[in-house]
C-alpha cells in the first residue's frame, strides 16, 4: 500500500484500501459487544496484520489493556518495530503514545480524533507519522459510546 492510498478516504470516510483498518475497526466494534470500550488496533507489516486487539480495561480488569497494547499483545515479541504501521480506531492516549515511541512504530493511522485528541504532537515530534482517517463509523461509535457511558469513559482516560 502506497503512503497516498493511507491518506485516501471512500465516502463515509471509510478507509479505501487499508484492510488492516477494519482489523482495528472490528475488534472496536467486539469490544462494545462485549461490555467493553470499542476501541480496537491493529499492528501491521507490509499491509499484512501480525496482530490485534481491543480495549480490555472493563473485560480483564486490567488497568492499562488500552487497544494498542492489546494489538501489541497478540503480535508478540517482534525483533524490531520499525517496518510497521500501528492502526487505531481512536487517537492514542498519552500511555499508547509512549509505548509507539518506545518501539519506534514509525507509522499510526487513526480512525478518528474528534472524539479524543490524542497525542499527536508528541508523535509527530518523536518523527512518527500520524495519519487521521476521521471515519464516520469511528466516530459514531466512540460517541454514543461516550454519551451512554461517561463514567467508564472518563475512567479509561483517567478523568
Amino acid at each position: 500500500m502506497t503512503h497516498a492510498q493511507h491518506q485516501t478516504a471512500a465516502p463515509g470516510g471509510q478507509a479505501a484500501s487499508d484492510s488492516a483498518f477494519e482489523f482495528a475497526y472490528r475488534a472496536a466494534q467486539k469490544s462494545l459487544r462485549e461490555g467493553g470500550i470499542p476501541i480496537g488496533a491493529a499492528l501491521a507489516r507490509a499491509g499484512v496484520v501480525i496482530g490485534s486487539g481491543h480495549n480490555e480495561r472493563v473485560q480483564k480488569g486490567d488497568p492499562i489493556a488500552h487497544g494498542e497494547m492489546s494489538a501489541l499483545r497478540a503480535a508478540g515479541r517482534q525483533k524490531s518495530y520499525r517496518d510497521t504501521t500501528l492502526y487505531t480506531t481512536l487517537a492514542p492516549c498519552a500511555m499508547c503514545t509512549g509505548t509507539i515511541i518506545q518501539f519506534k512504530i514509525p507509522r499510526v493511522v487513526v480512525g478518528e480524533a474528534r472524539t479524543f485528541d490524542g497525542e499527536f504532537e508528541l508523535l509527530r515530534s518523536r518523527g512518527v507519522e500520524v495519519v487521521v482517517l476521521d471515519d464516520q463509523r469511528c466516530v459514531d461509535m466512540m460517541r454514543t459510546f461516550q454519551e451512554n457511558n461517561p463514567e467508564l469513559w472518563a475512567e479509561d482516560i483517567a478523568e
